[in-house]
């Protein structure tokens, strides 16, 4: 069966998605850490640990995460974007890559942002089209 994040990717479930290519894909994650909290996942492969990724997959999404990275640091005013690496919630590789002005933003205890679904559409759109420009 089809984890959550396939079925995003598929367009199944509805997303704000930022960036996708043949092979990745990435979205704002919905319980944001801090405004631009991006997941970025492998389309065709599921495995739920980073490291039984295949060497071109897992070359292939750490580069593609990159440049939503540089998308993100573009569009959304911070220090830098923090990368974590989880995979526990969803039993699909993704990367969480969180716009930070302290270390303090990347606490995933600490409570979620509530975004209206306008700010969360806006976020996006900012940083889908830093990422149009870095292609």
């Amino acid at each position: 069966m089809a984890t959550i994040f396939t079925r995003i990717a598929n367009g199944e479930i509805p997303s704000y998605k930022v960036a996708e290519n043949e092979d990745y894909y990435a979205f704002l994650d919905i319980a944001p850490m801090t405004k631009g909290h991006t997941l970025v996942i492998p389309k065709k492969v599921e495995d739920d640990y980073i490291f039984n990724l295949d060497g071109e997959t897992y070359m292939g999404l750490c580069a593609f995460a990159r440049k939503v990275a540089v998308a993100i640091k573009a569009a959304i005013p911070c220090q830098r974007v923090g990368v974590a690496v989880l995979g526990m919630e969803v039993p699909h590789t993704h990367i969480h890559l969180v716009p930070l002005t302290t270390e303090a933003d990347m606490d995933f205890r600490k409570k979620k942002l509530e975004l209206s679904q306008e700010e969360f559409a806006e976020t996006a759109s900012a940083i889908y089209n830093e990422y149009v420009k870095i292609q």
